[in-house]
């Protein structure tokens, strides 16, 4: 199951996926990847940067980025990910 807990910086969530993640790795909105799941995470509007270590993905929002869309497209995006 994947959580989302908040982090000390507002505009960053950390989502715990219960399981080792590549990383730590960081993703920033606009740089061409080849990380099929960075792709997907930083193509939900509003997200600026992905960061990967341990067990967990943390996801950056831009300014106008909007918690109430990118934390449920995140959690669908990971658990196809790491649930399937």
């Amino acid at each position: 199951m994947i959580t989302a807990d908040f982090t000390p910086n507002p505009n960053a969530r950390k989502f715990t996926v219960g399981q080792p993640v590549d990383g730590p790795v960081t993703y920033i909105a606009g740089s061409d990847t080849d990380d099929p799941l960075a792709r997907a995470l930083l193509s939900v509007s509003g997200v600026a940067s992905v960061f990967m270590t341990a067990d967990f993905v943390t996801v950056s929002k831009s300014a106008d980025g909007d918690w109430t869309v990118i934390e449920p497209q995140a959690i669908a995006i990971l658990t196809a990910h790491y649930e399937s």
